[in-house]
């Protein structure tokens, strides 16, 4: 059953009102991947009456009124995406699909759609009780940050949306606490994971940059973000304090890394995996497909890659469940009506980050001076690959699985790091999980580049390339990578696009097609670069790519066609290993 979307299915319940009432700029998916449901169903299961109205049209108050005024708060999210990123490519031209519109077409998402859900409901409801923002969108426009689209720094997000409260992060044990708080009639500004507005900042807060400074001097932008990055963690985080014009943005630190037993116990919700009937009633949505009969394992990740905004968002302290709700939620999936067998991706942020954590970081939080992954694999984080070995054979063993597919892609840095179990982990994957094609993500070649991003040296990626094709050819089963590349990073000319394209065709003996462009959102390192033409970690002043034809052209350089030999004799980089074949088949039509 779906927490109620309509009238007529809360008077089914016997509900005249509800005690929260979230909002979403998704269709409303009832899954373990949509973080709209899982709040939904984590404040269910506290014994609060919650409803989901999702994509309400702002033009009208009909779908924003149809469930009334809640009790306690409404919940506000742009989705599974920012709004801005699922609505315009990264040279600012409108998309026309939306994975996560029924029917497909881009028309039901607002830009910006936290602030317009936030206006939206101030209009129909003036006096209402409080709005918490929440979802990636708000997350990672918490403080003061620059943006792309507008091209300037912007205040909080919580400030401009004339919010009272907003959850950063998952939020789903922090939402319930709130409601608690709520409930109960009491102040929850202290709560973890909570930002709020204040008169005055703590006496324990570190005191950033005000946003005034911020938006006029590059530099103060820069210290404001990294001493917002560093405050980032639930050991040794402290408060964060802003001043956002009149009032201070009071960032306390984040909710505690969860334990087995309550990542357990969301997955043990009563999720539908579908799509609820009113959405349906438009149209498919493309997302379902791709999460309806997938596992996630663990959240978190502790390859803080530049560009990429899961250290923020998530965290950069893993957690995993346990085997046995691993494998309690494959049974449940055999059940579904509609399963044929393959679960199609078992995994994470990334795949092969399932099982193990460093000590340290459990105990003293993340390093303020060093990184799990790079330059190099600290030892400390004691990878090991045993864990989820034994998971995907405890998974493969439930009647009714057929297959079970390794989607999410792999660290192959961690793979070679393992010399313990991690030859043994690739084989397995290459004999029993792997759908045509393994997902990697290089991002580029050129060592000045890849310094930019935080990823590894290209010597790792050969030497895996070379151990997978080894064993796939030993499988008897021609099995390609497919490679995931970034044009116009910060750092990057096109002449090291040119220099990636001679990498491509002489070692990896393919070119790669799956490139996009660098957008600069909220809240990474990445983006900081692009916006004062600085490496923060190391003062040093980079090229940055700014116009849209430059940062096209970028990405055309792997694009373009290969020159044809006149002779019939193939050349060494269109025969290699046989990596045509991920050129004209699946890899293209992703692309």
């Amino acid at each position: 059953m779906f927490l109620p979307a309509t009238r007529r299915e809360m008077k089914r319940l016997g509900w005249s009102r509800l005690d929260v009432i979230l909002v979403s700029g998704d269709a409303y998916i009832d899954s373990p991947f949509i973080g709209v449901a899982v709040v939904g169903r984590m404040l269910a299961a506290a014994g609060y009456r919650v409803g989901i109205i999702a994509q309400p049209d702002p033009a009208s108050g009909a779908d924003i009124s149809r469930l009334g005024e809640p009790r306690l708060f409404w919940g506000i999210s742009g989705g599974c995406i920012d709004s801005l990123v699922a609505n315009r490519t990264a040279s600012n031209k409108r998309r026309k699909q939306d994975d996560y519109t029924p029917g497909g077409r881009n028309d039901r998402r607002p830009d910006r759609a936290v602030l317009v859900y936030a206006n939206l409901i101030r209009a129909h409801f003036p006096d209402t009780v409080p709005l918490v923002l929440g979802g990636i969108e708000a997350s990672l426009r918490r403080i003061a940050h620059y943006d792309f689209w507008s091209d300037r720094i912007r205040r909080s997000i919580l400030v401009d949306g004339r919010g009272d409260y907003l959850l950063y992060g998952m939020a789903d044990y922090s939402v319930v606490a709130l409601a608690d708080r709520l409930a109960r009639g009491r102040d929850p500004r202290d709560l973890p994971g909570l930002c709020h507005l204040a008169a005055e900042p703590p006496e324990s807060a570190v005191v950033l940059p005000s946003f005034e400074e911020t938006a006029r001097d590059r530099d103060a932008f820069a210290r404001a973000f990294m001493a917002f990055y560093r405050e980032n963690d639930p050991v040794r985080g402290r408060p964060v304090a802003q001043r956002q014009d009149s009032r201070y943005l009071i960032q306390n630190p984040p909710w505690s890394t969860l334990s087995r037993e309550e990542m357990d116990r969301i997955h043990d919700l009563p999720f539908t995996r579908d799509l609820h009937p009113l959405d349906a009633a438009r149209g498919p949505v493309r997302a379902l497909e791709t999460i309806r009969f997938a596992i996630p394992t663990h959240r978190g990740c502790y390859g803080e890659c530049h560009f990429c905004a899961i250290a923020v968002h998530q965290g950069r302290t893993v957690s995993w469940r346990s085997p046995a709700s691993i494998v309690r939620e494959a049974r449940a999936l055999t059940r579904h009506p509609a399963f044929r067998g393959t679960i199609h991706d078992l995994g994470g942020p990334t795949a092969n980050m399932y099982g193990f954590e460093c000590g340290k970081k459990l105990a003293r939080g993340a390093c303020p001076d060093r990184r799990c992954l790079y330059p190099r694999i600290c030892p400390s984080l004691g990878v090991d690959h045993g864990p989820l070995t034994g998971l995907l054979e405890k998974v493969g063993q439930v009647p009714g699985v057929k297959r079970v597919i390794v989607a999410s892609g792999i660290r192959y840095d961690m793979v070679m790091a393992d010399t313990a179990r991690g030859e043994s982990f690739l084989r397995r994957i290459v004999q029993r999980h792997v759908s045509g094609q393994l997902k990697v993500a290089p991002e580029h070649c050129v060592d000045t580049v890849l310094a930019r991003m935080g990823k590894p040296g290209v010597e790792t990626l050969l030497r895996f390339r070379d151990l997978f094709l080894r064993l796939s050819r030993k499988a008897g089963k021609q099995q390609f990578l497919t490679y995931y590349i970034i044009a116009a990073h910060p750092g990057c000319r096109r002449r090291d696009m040119e220099r990636l394209r001679a990498f491509a065709l002489s070692r990896l003996r393919v070119l790669p097609r799956q490139v996009q462009i660098f957008t600069p959102t909220p809240s990474t390192i990445s983006t900081l670069m692009y916006w004062t033409g600085r490496d923060p970690l190391t003062g040093e002043q980079c090229f940055v790519e700014r116009s849209f034809r430059g940062r096209e052209a970028q990405k055309q350089v792997l694009l373009r066609p290969r020159r044809r030999r006149r002779s019939a004799r193939a050349s060494p980089a269109s025969a290699g290993n046989g990596n045509r074949a991920s050129r004209s088949g699946r890899s293209r039509r992703r692309g």
